[in-house]
């Protein structure tokens, strides 16, 4: 992702997180800390035949572990494998980033996202409650374990037209 690449995400986000929607000066920051040799962060958007954003998602990483800070997708998208895709880059980023492990929450109403999540060997290991505001709704935390063989995204499906890149 790049700085050009914020204002259609934001209007994918707006659109798919209408309550809790991540503002412009949240994805500047995230992006800030995304290049140089210092990087810690890792984040990319997919587009489809016609250049429009279609995906997108993120990583930030610290002390060995990595967070995944959002993963979205087009709704004419769903279905698709675009998620898994991007679930996929996000895993060989924390590789590259040396994650022992890797985090997320998700809604506990996103049950879609959780069952792709666990596909990928992802585990509920707790809940934060009120996390998602302001709408009061509660995360699910899930861990990887990155060491293991779950996780591993060789079977990930594809999906023609898109392109991915940070």
């Amino acid at each position: 992702m790049r700085w050009w690449d914020i204002d259609p995400v934001l209007e994918l986000e707006r659109d798919l997180f209408p309550e809790d929607a991540w503002s412009r000066g949240m994805f500047w920051s995230e992006l800030a800390h995304a290049r140089g040799p210092g990087a810690t962060r890792r984040y990319m958007v997919a587009q489809d035949g016609a250049g429009r954003i279609v995906g997108y998602a993120g990583l930030a990483s610290a002390g060995g572990i990595g967070d995944v800070q959002t993963i979205a997708v087009a709704r004419d998208h769903w279905g698709t494998g675009l998620g898994a895709r991007l679930l996929t880059e996000l895993l060989r980023a924390a590789t590259a980033f040396e994650c022992a492990e890797v985090m997320l929450e998700c809604r506990v109403d996103n049950v879609r996202a959780q069952r792709l999540y666990e596909r990928f060997g992802f585990e509920p290991i707790g809940f934060r409650r009120g996390y998602y505001q302001p709408g009061n709704v509660d995360a699910v935390v899930m861990r990887l374990l990155t060491a293991s063989d779950s996780g591993s995204a060789a079977g990930a499906p594809s999906e023609q037209g898109t392109d991915i890149h940070g």
